[in-house]
């Protein structure tokens, strides 16, 4: 006599989850073409320590470099406008960090310090030295990192909107499970770009709460390119790090001696400003510190006027100018 299953229901249900997470991954895929073949690339490729980078140079003069923060790109300051203002009497050189827009990441810890060390390479190709650097939000972590490396690259600092001592996040922790190796790897071409897409919108608004998000930055940011497998991963690591990397780098703070301007939104609801930036703030002497009211936490968007100002000023204290 045959013995009778008595999980009918389980090889049905399991070639269905399978379908489902199979069409998931082709969506993902197709979806990652799609957003490449809208979003070009717009800057030159340069190759670094096995790193493809995407960077863009605008305009002549002293040098200037601009480091983004998490799930960003080129476009997020190309698109706050204060690039076209910047390159009428700096050039302007701005990366892909590795992972981003259309630069790799080879696996491994990327940490600010890596990334540091990358950047010190590239910009050594490029012929920099002496440059002012605005790192924004986790990009400011990259900036301090060069500074404290390649202290004779970087004469100024302008620290935007920036996470620099350790606190508990929750949204840390949400967003790291794509960074978990193997799991990771199924969730980013499978649940995470659906779950990303639907999130978005609310995701955004948070970046520029309490102010609106401008329509420039609605209309012209390339949002699906955040999406894609890679860029998911890229931005899920740095997540993951973010506490611990802020554990070792604030020990060396007081290292820094060059100039630093350090500004920030009044009401930023992604990192607290008196946790944060108010907080370095005291902790260097030589530093300046620029709260903008009623904004959040793009500030490059939300105030570029004194965004530009802060990058000013600090190439004027790197040259010891008085105002």
């Amino acid at each position: 006599m045959t013995r009778r299953s008595t999980t009918p229901w389980l090889v049905p249900a399991l070639i269905g989850s399978a379908a489902a997470l199979g069409a998931s991954a082709l969506f993902a895929v197709v979806s990652a073409r799609e957003a490449e073949r809208r979003t070009r690339p717009i800057g030159d490729f340069m190759t670094v320590d096995g790193v493809r980078l995407h960077y863009i140079v605008r305009g002549h003069g002293q040098p200037l470099v601009l480091i983004h923060g998490n799930g960003t790109m080129i476009q997020d300051f190309l698109v706050s406008g204060i690039v076209d203002e910047l390159a009428k009497r700096y050039r302007v050189i701005i990366f892909d960090r590795p992972g981003y827009g259309y630069s790799s990441r080879p696996r491994g810890i990327w940490t600010p310090r890596a990334h540091a060390t990358l950047y010190e390479k590239a910009l050594e190709r490029l012929g920099v030295s002496n440059a002012v650097v605005l790192g924004h939000s986790w990009g400011g972590l990259v900036a301090i990192a060069l500074a404290l490396q390649a202290p004779s690259l970087v004469r100024s600092l302008v620290l935007a909107s920036g996470y620099y001592y350790p606190t508990l996040r929750a949204d840390v922790i949400l967003a790291s499970p794509p960074a978990i190796p193997g799991i990771g790897d199924v969730l980013r071409y499978t649940v995470s770009p659906l779950v990303g897409r639907a999130l978005m919108p609310g995701m955004i608004k948070g970046m520029f709460a309490p102010a609106r998000v401008p329509e420039r930055f609605d209309r012209e940011f390339p949002k699906e390119m955040m999406l894609r497998p890679l860029q998911l991963r890229a931005s899920a690591e740095d997540a993951a790090l973010m506490t611990p990397v802020t554990v070792e780098l604030q020990a060396h703070y007081r290292e820094l001696k060059l100039p630093v301007v350090i500004i920030a939104g009044a009401d930023d609801q992604i990192a607290d400003v008196e946790r944060q930036s108010e907080r370095l703030h005291h902790a260097l002497p030589q530093s300046e510190f620029i709260v903008v009211p009623g904004m959040g936490h793009m500030i490059h968007h939300l105030a570029p006027k004194q965004v530009v100002q802060a990058i000013d000023r600090a190439f004027e204290m790197a040259r010891g100018d008085r105002v």
